[in-house]
This record gives C-alpha cells, sequence and structure tokens, in this order.
C-alpha cells in the first residue's frame, strides 16, 4: 500500500533518524512511502494550552493536505492521538468535521499499524541489551497501545525487556506542561528516571521522541547511565 508519513515538527528539527528508520522498515516490507513536504505540525502545543482556534489554523492545512492519503501513520503516541481523536473534537459542528473524521480514520501509530493493521511482529531486528519500556501518556490513555510495542519486542533478538514499576507513570514533559510547571515537570521525570534505574536497564525505549527527549534531558544533567532510544530506531536494527 502507499503509506503516507507524518512526521513531528520536534522530530523533524531534532530526532530525523527516527523518521528515518520508519521508512527503511516500512520500505523492507514493500510499501510505498509518501512524505508530504507541506506538513509542518499537527497543531497539539495551541491545542493543549486552550487556544484552540489557533489549533484549528493549524490543522486545516492538515486535512488538506491528508484528505487524499489511503493511510497515515505517525511515529508518536502524542501526534497520533492528535489527529485521531482530537482532531475530530476541535471540528465538532464545523464544515471540517467530516474531513477530520475521515482522516481519523485512517490514522496509525506506528506500533500499531505493524501489529494491529499489517499484523507483523518480527521484523528480524536485533538488539543485544536489556531494555525498559515507557508507555507515553497519549499513546496508553487515548490510543490504548500497550501490546503491540511489547509483541515488537518480544521478537527483537537479543533483547532482554524488564518492566519498570512506574512504566504507566507520566515522565513529566507533556508539551507546554513542562515550560508552565518546570519544578513539576522535573519532579516527575525524576521519578520516572529512578524507576529506570532499579530495572538495570541499557536502554529506555518509547513510542515519543519528546517524552524520551525529556528523560535523556534529565538522566544526562544527573549523569545517570540509562540511554533512550525511540522504538523505530531499536527495530530497525539488524544483525
Amino acid at each position: 500500500m502507499t503509506i503516507t508519513l507524518f512526521i513531528p515538527c520536534f522530530m523533524d528539527a531534532l530526532y530525523p533518524n527516527v523518521g528515518m528508520s520508519v521508512v527503511r522498515i516500512l520500505e523492507r516490507l514493500g510499501h510505498r512511502i509518501e512524505c508530504p513536504d507541506a506538513i509542518a505540525c499537527c497543531g497539539q502545543p495551541a491545542f493543549n494550552s486552550g487556544y484552540w482556534d489557533e489549533a484549528r489554523s493549524v490543522a486545516r492545512p492538515v486535512l488538506e493536505q491528508l484528505k487524499n492519503a489511503e493511510v497515515v501513520v505517525i511515529p508518536s503516541g502524542s501526534c497520533g492521538a492528535m489527529l485521531k481523536i482530537f482532531y475530530p473534537q476541535m471540528f465538532v459542528g464545523l464544515p471540517q468535521a467530516g474531513a477530520a473524521a475521515n482522516l481519523a480514520a485512517k490514522v496509525w501509530e506506528f506500533s500499531d499499524f505493524l501489529v494491529t493493521k499489517l499484523g507483523v511482529t518480527d521484523l528480524g531486528a536485533s538488539f543485544p541489551h536489556k531494555v525498559t519500556f515507557h508507555d507515553g501518556c497519549h499513546g496508553l490513555r487515548e490510543l490504548n497501545l500497550k501490546r503491540s510495542p511489547r509483541k515488537l519486542l518480544a521478537k527483537v533478538r537479543g533483547l532482554e525487556l524488564v518492566e519498570m514499576a512506574s512504566g504507566e507513570t507520566c515522565c513529566g514533559f507533556g508539551g507546554t506542561f513542562a515550560v508552565k510547571y518546570p519544578a513539576i515537570s522535573t519532579a516527575m521525570g525524576e521519578v520516572k528516571c529512578a524507576s529506570a534505574l532499579e530495572t538495570k536497564a541499557e536502554f529506555l525505549v518509547s513510542n515519543d521522541s519528546s517524552c524520551l527527549m525529556h528523560i535523556q534531558g534529565l538522566a544526562d544533567r544527573q549523569q545517570q547511565p540509562v540511554k533512550t532510544i525511540h522504538l523505530a530506531e531499536l527495530l530497525a536494527q539488524t544483525s
């Protein structure tokens, strides 16, 4: 099939290897990839801050750009939830309501697309390390993503998954939350880092680069040994 990628703006700017890893994986599976250059942001920062009109002004071009897509894949539970859950809410009663609902029906978070849509769990990946997994809030609570990433990790050669005691606890980033409430955000992140260290994992894995950015920043400042990696980057590694 033809897969249209939506690469979040922070990922495009700071973690381009995640997007490239997604492309490599999907192309190996035999699919054609499109990635519209005109899409810059899903509008989530404004939406989460309560500025729905401003968020709609960002979302309308996204609806237009993706209206003819066969399927849309996003390597982020956060931005995936924005398009799939919050776009329909944001456009209720407006002319774009139908377009928002149509788009939501064909949006998939990356790991769930592989497991649920394609029925793929074994990508031939090899990653001989002990890892722990962080469930991002939007992916877990809005998209109900829990099993899909773990099914993929279970098939990775040499990988040992050790669950954190606070695996489902927010890392404290929350986009604009970290800016508005830095002390609370930092405290939450420190709890997450401590929980990861308790597992003695070498790597902390997640579906969201934003969470990983927050956790890695705190770990680095505290000179903690844990390293972060996006699930797509891990799955793209073969022996």
